[in-house]
């Protein structure tokens, strides 16, 4: 015996069929909220969406339950304001259901917030405030335009010249050009300001091309109509050398590489935004402290990392920290803002002092100070004191030698709070 159902039964079956076969991302714009994500749709979100931004959880992670329903509400807040397709998307991975995506973006916690540009991920995750409204301000401000545009010689004349710049100029904005521009801007947004000039030359912008033209390359170099990207360094900070760029300006990885090698020096300033990224490294830490307003320290100390220790990159992270910012640290080590600059070592076990700054002056004694912490003198030293030479005695007090007593390390206080993620490690 046959049943059939009635008209509206029927079409709500019908719907239901449908939306079964549809992709997730579709499935989920009926339910709106967060998109899930999975080996079938992933590739295709992020190709094709300016920003995507997810979360990567686990069901039984307690943290992840706890944010679940704030990203789903943010996520639905976001496809509101944000209705055009390829903008952006808020999307979600089971990280146990889609084991090889986790595997992909190195999840080692839950839940992780990751950002992808352009389908490219970015370096930083998301580290803020867990709320709604931070959610929906922290995509407004990734979506901002990344690029200022300038109008006349005196807005270039006038630039901070304490902060990292790429400058285009390019004769109009419709240009493929300007489209790649933008793109490796809009991936390096968080590390230089790009600055751009458009236009012909015309009463009003001449001048602005030939500035370009003779203080950046030379006419034969670059021909007039043709586009110029120049890098601008922090010239109170450093005395790296201003460059432009030679290479293609169709071939976005080359122009990329080029822009992050200049956007993100070998010294760089750590700060309380930035301190968990750079715990996350994993890299001892050697950082200069110096007062707000001692830039010949900061030039002193990043011409000796860049002439001397640049073959130890991939062994320390080279930082630069404002002594007053960060007085707790120069507390532990006995020091006030009265004694800076300095310069100590955190392994993220002890800190080490540099015992005196104007040794750096002498070629090799930074060197020999970070050869000391990989060798394991300067952690000895912390358990035996320091070794006698030959016409001193080690100070004995009731015939038990005095070891020297470094300080716990501060910066690892700044690493990722375990209040907030559940670690790989502690629950597998």
């Amino acid at each position: 015996m046959l049943v059939f159902c009635d008209i509206f039964d029927f079409k709500v079956l019908i719907l239901a069929c449908l939306l079964a076969f549809l992709p997730n991302s579709l499935a989920n714009d009926a339910n709106e909220g967060a998109v899930s994500l999975t080996q079938q749709n992933i590739d295709m979100t992020l190709a094709s969406n300016e920003l995507v931004f997810i979360n990567f959880y686990a069901q039984w992670c307690r943290f992840s339950n706890l944010l679940a329903p704030t990203f789903e509400e943010a996520a639905t807040r976001i496809r509101r304001a944000f209705p055009e397709q390829g903008k952006v998307v808020m999307a979600k991975v089971d990280c146990d259901r889609e084991s090889a995506i986790a595997s992909r973006f190195h999840i080692t916690k839950y839940p992780t917030l990751k950002v992808i540009r352009n389908g490219q991920p970015t370096k930083r995750e998301y580290r803020g405030q867990r709320s709604v409204d931070a959610f929906e301000e922290f995509i407004k401000k990734q979506l901002e335009d990344p690029i200022k545009e300038f109008y006349d010689l005196k807005e270039l004349m006038n630039l901070d010249d304490k902060k990292r710049m790429i400058i285009g100029y390019f004769d109009r904005k419709d240009v493929p050009e300007y489209k790649m521009f933008r793109r490796v801007a809009t991936n390096l947004k968080d590390d230089c300001q790009f600055q751009v000039g458009f236009g012909t030359c015309s009463a009003q912008n001449c001048d602005l091309g030939e500035y370009f033209h003779l203080v950046n390359a030379s006419k034969s170099m670059h021909p007039p109509g043709e586009p110029i990207i120049v890098f601008r360094s922090d010239k109170a900070l450093s005395n790296d050398e201003d460059e432009t760029y030679r290479g293609s300006l169709h071939n976005f990885d080359e122009l990329n590489v080029w822009a992050q090698e200049k956007c993100v020096p070998l010294v760089r300033e750590i700060t309380f935004a930035n301190a968990e990224e750079l715990t996350e490294e994993g890299l001892p830490f050697l950082i200069l402290f110096h007062a707000p307003d001692d830039v010949e320290s900061i030039k002193l100390y990043k011409d000796v990392v860049s002439k001397q220790l640049i073959d130890e990159k991939q062994h320390v992270n080279f930082l630069t920290a404002d002594g007053l910012k960060f007085a707790h640290p120069l507390h532990h080590l006995a020091k006030t803002p009265a004694d800076l600059p300095l310069i100590a070592i955190d392994s993220f076990r002890h800190m080490y002092l540099f015992p005196n700054f104007n040794d750096i002056h002498i070629e090799g004694k930074l060197k020999a100070f970070l050869k000391d912490l990989y060798s394991g003198k300067l952690h000895r030293e912390f358990h035996n004191g320091p070794i006698p030479s030959n016409n001193e005695l080690p100070q004995i007090v009731g015939q038990i030698k005095v070891p020297t007593t470094p300080p716990e390390s501060t910066f690892k206080k700044l690493a990722p709070s375990k209040n907030r993620y559940t670690l790989l490690r502690d629950e597998l």
